[in-house]
């Protein structure tokens, strides 16, 4: 009886140390998983973050060509305006001339 007992005490030894075995297995799999969740999120955001900032850089480059358009536009208005004066007084001239 009593090899029965200690050898059923073997067994029953055996399987927790297998059942634990499993246990630290799976636990270091979903510790892995964890880490790869991790990873790919981390990766995710520094690329969400690379794309904004691209975006943010691109939208500043459009307002800055948009601004010299601008100022182009204007100073051709400008230079319409005074090339309109100076032909409006030189036919002022001319006609007091006369």
């Amino acid at each position: 009886m009593r090899k029965f007992v200690i050898a059923s005490m073997a067994a029953a030894a055996f399987s927790l140390a297998a059942c634990s075995e499993k246990a630290q297995d799976e636990t270091s799999e979903a510790g892995a998983a964890m880490a790869d969740d991790v990873e790919a999120t981390g990766d995710a955001m520094a690329e969400g973050a690379a794309d904004a900032a691209d975006a943010t850089a691109d939208a500043a480059a459009d307002a800055g060509n948009a601004v010299e358009g601008t100022v182009n536009a204007a100073g051709d208005a400008a230079a319409a305006a005074g090339d309109k004066i100076e032909a409006e007084t030189e036919a002022a001239k001319a006609n007091d001339a006369q």
